[in-house]
This record gives C-alpha cells, structure tokens and sequence, in this order.
C-alpha cells in the first residue's frame, strides 16, 4: 500500500516584505518620490512657518487692528518661502502623476502596479494641497489669521498652566497611582477567571493610570477652558448613553411585543423622540415642562435626561434590528425548551443580538458626544457648560473666532478615539471571534 504525504499548504502571499519584493526599481521610484514630495510639503511649511512665529505678543493699549498675536503666522502665511515650497511641491507632484498615469499598466505584477498608483495618487494629494495654499494666500490672510488663527488665545483658555500642574504634581501622582492599583486588580480577577494572559494586567495599569493622569488634570483646571468643557461633555454623552442604552433595550422588547397594548405606547414613544428635533426636546423640557410642572431639577440633569431618553429612541430600532436579524428557529427552540418569551430573550437572542449591534450603537454613542452642543440652550452655569457653550463664552468675552476653532479641536479630540475604537470593534466582530474582548 502507498501512502502519499499531502504537500505543506503555503500561507498566502501577503504582508509588506511580499510587497517590497515584488517592487521594480520604476515603481520604487515612482512611490519614494511620492512619499518624498509630500514630506518636503509638509516639513518645508512648517519649518518657514516656525521661523516667522507661530504667535507674538502685542504691547499693551494697541488695537486688534495695529497688532494681533497672529500676525507673525500671517507673515509666514504670506512669506516667499512657503509660496517657494508649494511651487515645487505642486510642479514635482504633476510631474510624478503624470508619470504614474502613463506607466501603471506597464508594471510586470499587482504590488508594482499598485506602489504606481499609490505614488499617483499621493503625488495628486500633495498638488491639492500646494494649490489650495496657493490660492489660500491670494486671499486676505491677515483678516482671516486676526480672526481665527491666534493661537495663543487657544493656549490660554486651554485651562492649564505649567506652575499649576507642578504645584499639584503630588495629587496627579497620588490618583494615577489609585487608578493604576484598581485597573490592575480588576483586570487580574477577569484575567483569573478567564485563565488569560497576565499581560492584561500590565496593559490596564497602563491605561488606568492615564486616566488617572487625564482625571488629575481636569480636576485642576480653571473655569471657563476648554478641558472643564471636555470634561462636561464626555460626563453628559456618558450619562446620556447609560440611560439611553438601557432605556433603548427595554422599549425595543416592547416595540416587539405581539400585543397591541403592550406595543403601541412603546411605538409612540419612538415614533415622538425620532419625529421631533432634539433641540426641540432640549428646549421643550428644559424652558417649558420643568418650570411649568415645578420640578425640582437643575439644567444639567434636564440635559441628560433628554439626551437619554432621545437616544433610547433611536438605540431600541438598532437592537429591534438585531434581535430581527437572528433566526426565527432559535426563540423556536428555546420555547420548546421550556424557556417563556422573556427567558428566551434574555438568554439566547439578546446576547447575540447584542454582539451585532455593538458597531452601530457605537456611532450612535459618537453622535450623541456632538449631539451635546445643543445644550447650549439651556441657562447652564459657567462650570456646567460644555465645549460649544465654553466657545461661546470665550468668544463673547474676546470677539475671537479662534474659540470655535478650540471647540471643534476639543470635539474631535474626543470623537476621533471613538471612531477608532468603532473601527477596531467592526474588524474584530467581521473576524468570527466569539467576543469582542478576545
């Protein structure tokens, strides 16, 4: 009898070292000449703007007008130099799309082809990005930069000063330590239970311990700035996502129930959330419900009850979605099991329906954190305001338009992290694990 020894299967070609091996010298070219134009670019305009200043200060009892501290970016703005740059970026980078253009076909492989047409499309990137500064500086860039690139405003309404930070360093340390302690813990007892790997625990140390550090800033930061309006808005959207999502859970069983009076209440408190404008909601229990029924409540818990009740809405179609998405037969086999209805959707269809709408109720979470700007409305005080309300503040006392442009950082700093982390979940769930966590 023979026996045949099956070959060794091979793992597909893939991976960057594949990449690089299967590069021709054009098209190493073609992609390091990209890559190269588009860091003379970028470090070329930085480098003129750092020698002109990025702010200056003005002597007392001038007017915006006679001196702002944007004026030395305005005149690196302006500068030959950086017109000198972005000519040569934008004539380099036609020359570059130009040659990806007519050799792409030509390359021998897929991964030549491909560094060829990513070069041509960098190279076109970079000549977007050279002419928009071209255009941007015949413009009037000294009335733009006065009104809303002064970046120093941004750096003293930030809401922390370095003799600040150092006198309080202790604090920080003390609560970065405790963070670190109780994330460490936490995580040894799930990794215990889980017979995982002990390097959960170092991670959480590291990550507890960063928060305890973010905490420990916030907590010594002056009021009005842009980190105590951070910080009252991650507290309202996280609030708000907490009644929002548990609210959202309960009112999508009901919206399913097969009896009419169980459902319709559930239906019309969706239907009137989702209809309405959520300012309206804002405005509506907050000016009118609240005073008119005497309830003893302050704005901001006006503001994170609408946000939650407003996102329990829109999060129980997202969970009425999932639990529809799964088979009929498993509430089927469940109830033949013995298990009631409610049984059956605790322990078989929401688990997995909870694992599948984990992505989409994440982007509602990243809505509702700019959702909170409309808040605004309401007669907040100075310490309960958020970033837009802070923005408004600062503009109203300083007639500078840079504070919106803090606002919006201070906004993305915070929603940025969220979708990436909406990112990371979506991969991990398109790859088949069984949990989320690992």
């Amino acid at each position: 009898m023979v026996t045949t020894t099956p070959d060794t299967l091979s793992p597909p070609d893939r991976g960057i070292r594949w990449f690089l091996q299967n590069q021709t010298s054009w098209s190493r070219a073609v992609l390091g000449s990209a890559a190269g134009v588009l860091s003379f670019y970028i470090i070329g305009a930085i480098a003129v703007l750092t020698s002109h200043g990025w702010t200056g200060i003005c002597p007392e009892g001038v007017t915006r007008l006679e001196c702002s501290p944007s004026d030395p970016l305005a005149e690196g703005l302006k500068s030959d130099g950086l017109g000198l740059v972005a000519t040569i970026a934008l004539l380099v980078g036609l020359v570059i799309t130009a040659a990806a253009i007519t050799s792409w076909k030509r390359m021998p492989n897929k991964s030549a082809r491909e560094a060829v047409i990513a070069g041509g499309v960098l190279s076109s990137q970079v000549m977007a990005l050279a002419g928009f500064l071209l255009w941007f500086r015949a413009t009037d860039v000294d009335r733009f930069a006065r009104n809303f690139l002064n970046i120093s405003l941004i750096g003293e309404k930030a809401g922390l000063a370095w003799g600040t930070v150092t006198d309080s360093i202790g604090s920080i340390a003390g609560l970065m330590l405790a963070w670190a302690v109780v994330a460490a813990t936490l995580a040894g007892i799930y990794a215990w239970l889980r017979k995982t790997r002990p390097r959960l625990v170092v991670y959480a140390a590291l990550v507890g311990a960063g928060g305890g550090l973010v905490w420990g800033l916030i907590r010594i930061a002056s009021v009005p700035s842009f980190i105590k309006g951070a910080q009252n808005t991650l507290v309202l959207s996280a609030a708000g996502a907490a009644l929002g999502f548990g609210l959202g859970l309960v009112v999508a069983l009901f919206a399913m129930s097969k009896r009419a009076v169980v459902r319709a209440p559930a239906r019309i408190y969706i239907n009137f959330f989702r209809g309405t404008p959520l300012i309206w909601q804002i405005m509506f229990a907050g000016v009118g419900l609240v005073p008119a029924l005497g309830l003893d409540l302050s704005m901001y818990t006006v503001a994170i009850l609408v946000l939650g009740f407003n996102l329990a809405a829109y999060s129980s179609e997202v969970y009425r979605a999932g639990i529809q998405s799964l088979e009929r037969g498993q509430i089927e086999a469940s109830r033949t099991l013995g298990l009631s209805y409610f049984q059956s959707m605790r322990y078989v269809i929401v688990p997995q329906a909870i694992r599948r709408v984990i992505p989409p109720l994440l982007n509602e979470f990243v809505i509702l954190i700019k959702d909170t700007s409309l808040i605004s409305v309401l007669g907040l005080t100075l310490a309960q305001k958020e970033l837009l309300g802070i923005g408004r503040t600062i503009y109203a006392s300083s007639f500078d338009a840079t504070a919106w442009l803090g606002a919006a950082a201070g906004y993305l700093i915070i929603t940025l992290p969220m979708i990436g982390i909406v990112t990371i979940v979506e991969r991990r769930l398109r790859s088949g694990l069984t949990s989320v966590i690992g």
